[in-house]
């Protein structure tokens, strides 16, 4: 199945040095309800049809597994919410900051992911992408994730259209 994937530029040296700095500068933690405030931020700032402040609070409050990553200073940079089915892990929710994007911080999203799955038993990973979502297809593709179906007239796409979803999933090695 085609997923239209765009060829996305090489990134430089310099910027490889400054993503690398960046990188260790991220600390994980639990997402707690005093976060959401600066999670709505971000996510209405990143898409067109954020998740709602009553999203994320429902999670939280159903339990989902929800983590924030911060840099040093103590700024959000990106968070994900998972929700646990039997022996797979689905992403509901993964954003990087739009100012950070192409930055490799999704690729640490990702791994913290794949390793909470991991310690959880899991054997793979799930999610579903918007193919109109050129940044995340490529990254998700570059860390092993496969195409496995669509999911028709999924999102919303404004005036009443729809946009379909590319379903992916992660096999986890034992």
């Amino acid at each position: 199945m085609s997923t239209g994937l765009q060829t996305i530029k090489d990134t430089s040296a310099a910027e490889c040095v400054g993503q690398s700095r960046i990188n260790r500068e991220m600390r994980f933690a639990m997402m707690r309800a005093s976060d959401i405030e600066q999670v709505a931020a971000i996510e209405a700032d990143a898409f067109p049809f954020p998740w709602t402040r009553g999203n994320f609070l429902d999670s939280l409050a159903s339990a989902y597994p929800a983590w924030v990553m911060r840099s040093h200073d103590g700024r959000l940079a990106g968070y994900f919410l998972l929700m646990n089915a039997v022996d797979e892990l689905h992403i509901l929710n993964i954003t990087v900051r739009p100012d950070l994007q192409g930055t490799g911080l999704g690729r640490m999203l990702l791994n913290k992911i794949t390793e909470l799955a991991r310690e959880a038993g899991m054997k793979s990973v799930l999610l579903e992408v918007r193919p109109s979502n050129q940044r995340a297809l490529h990254v998700y593709l570059h860390v092993g994730f496969e195409q496995i179906g669509i999911r028709k007239n999924y999102y919303p796409a404004g005036a009443s259209a729809r946009e379909d979803a590319i379903v992916m999933r992660l096999l986890l090695s034992d």
